[in-house]
């Protein structure tokens, strides 16, 4: 497979991390201060689950959403692409059928139009209700698969990502981060790959390795789990954290 290498040879993965990072670092500065809005006016508060293929992000959401509903709390489960009736057609052409080639242009585009639809719709009115809004994916996805792994200027996906997100930002980001080699491994578990799933190792390393760096960039909101230890254990730290912000 292409990129196999990064697996098997420390000093070229070190290597490529070096780079990776040298040329994304810089660029990720000013992030926190460049997408968002201020939106400290909504009643309710939103959390999002991040992390690269096989990192079982949508596992613990839906473990998330049950224990807070056991308390009480009004919650909306929701993810990306999908989360509307529009963003569930744009998902279907973005991950299936898998033999259909989608340039990285087209794909930025189709997840910005998902997003864009998502919020207005589904996001913004819950948390104006006051709900806890769980997401599976959002913008730093954008950031890190279509900027970071598919190449795109950072620069244009940062600007089309304030605009399609309505300069919304997550409360807080769970990073489920998890060893490439792992990570992979668990995906030979699903019933059927998409896409994204499909791509080639190196694709996985540069996403990985993007998402390492926004979090060292935004570290009071994206908190980072070790996803390689058992899924009770990974739930244990997540609801720990949650529970002391709510409580």
């Amino acid at each position: 497979m292409k990129g196999k290498k990064l697996l098997k040879n420390g000093r070229e993965r070190t290597t490529t991390n070096q780079k990776v990072l040298g040329k994304l670092q810089p660029r990720l500065i000013a992030i926190s201060t460049f997408i968002y809005y201020d939106r400290s006016h909504l009643k309710g508060y939103f959390i999002t689950f991040e992390g690269g293929e096989g990192s079982g992000k949508t596992t613990q959401l839906a473990h998330l959403a049950r224990h807070l509903q056991k308390k009480g709390y009004p919650v909306l489960q929701t993810r990306e692409p999908g989360g509307t009736l529009i963003g569930e057609a744009i998902r279907s052409l973005l991950l299936y059928p898998k033999e259909v080639h989608c340039n990285p242009e087209a794909e930025l585009f189709l997840y910005l139009a998902d997003r864009a639809q998502h919020v207005k719709e589904v996001i913004l009115p819950a948390l104006s209700e006051g709900q806890i809004v769980l997401c599976d994916r959002f913008s730093d996805s954008t950031l890190v698969y279509q900027g970071i792994a598919r190449g795109i200027p950072l620069h244009k996906v940062l600007a089309m990502t304030r605009l399609a997100a309505d300069g919304l930002k997550p409360n807080l980001t769970f990073l489920l981060d998890i060893d490439l080699e792992k990570g992979l491994s668990r995906l030979k578990t699903r019933k059927e790959a998409n896409r994204l799933d499909l791509e080639t190792d190196l694709f996985h390393y540069k996403v990985r390795e993007g998402y390492l760096a926004l979090a060292k960039d935004e570290p009071k909101r994206i908190h980072v789990v070790n996803a390689a230890i058992s899924e009770r254990r990974v739930f244990v730290e997540i609801r720990k954290v949650v529970d002391g912000i709510l409580s």
